[in-house]
């Protein structure tokens, strides 16, 4: 082995993992020739959400209106927050990333959906000043061990190389998981959770924040979360999140 140098021992490094871990497919676990990627099934049954969208809330459009359309869902709920872009509609082998990376204790896969994000969320990411994950309250914290949010945007941050302040936005109130409940359920769940302490608002004022959440359903986390980043200062809030759930093209 003296001989092999650091390339080498990196290369037989990698050749012991993949006896001892076979390379597989990030969402369904199949075989795959090298890891930290999706097979081509998986590949091919993703939703990317790509232009035409709404350019406030990015839900896709079924048809090109125009350069800098805004959906009827925009119009008429206008969120708090500046704009929202996610990577791919969240069925499917998003889905599956997502629940891997949430409840399978994967955050090796935060890097690989990051990368995916920073190609998604580009416009927001060259205006952000700082990046901020969607916090969860201590005990769930303290139960889960890990936040999936403050794993995509760190691995986020680090790509793109700004800061990443986790501990800026914290959750005040020990909310109920989101899953099952009504649209004002989950309003009702996380109206007033968050808040920018008064020792981290100067991290916020004045700032474009970039905020990190793994799935957009009804938006619901995150306006609450941006309404407490409003409150403290911050001058724009662009959302950016791995997965959303939409019924279909608009």
């Amino acid at each position: 082995m003296a001989g092999l140098g650091w390339r080498g021992l990196r290369v037989s490094g990698h050749f012991l993992r993949d006896i001892v871990y076979p390379p597989s497919c990030s969402a369904c676990a199949m075989p795959v020739a090298e890891s930290g990627g999706l097979c081509a099934t998986c590949w091919q049954a993703m939703r990317f959400i790509e232009r035409p969208y709404c350019e406030v809330l990015g839900l896709p459009f079924s048809y090109d209106p125009g350069t800098g359309m805004v959906s009827a869902e925009a119009i008429a709920e206008p969120p708090p927050f500046d704009r929202l872009r996610s990577v791919a509609v969240h069925d499917g082998p998003a889905r599956d990333l997502v629940h891997r990376l949430k409840y399978g204790d994967r955050t090796e896969l935060a890097p690989m959906m990051a990368a995916w994000m920073a190609r998604a969320g580009q416009e927001a990411i060259v205006r952000a000043d700082v990046i901020l994950p969607v916090p969860l309250h201590y005990w769930r914290l303290f139960s889960r061990q890990y936040n999936q949010s403050a794993e995509l945007a760190r691995a986020l941050a680090k790509r793109v190389e700004k800061p990443f302040l986790p501990g800026v936005l914290i959750r005040v109130k020990r909310t109920q998981k989101q899953v099952g409940l009504t649209a004002k359920g989950r309003e009702d769940n996380v109206r007033n959770a968050f808040r920018v302490p008064d020792h981290r608002r100067d991290a916020v004022l004045g700032r474009h924040v970039l905020l990190i959440d793994d799935v957009y359903t009804t938006g619901a986390t995150v306006k609450a979360a941006t309404r407490a980043l409003r409150k403290a200062g911050a001058a724009e809030v662009s959302v950016l999140t791995f997965a959303m759930a939409v019924s279909g093209p608009i």
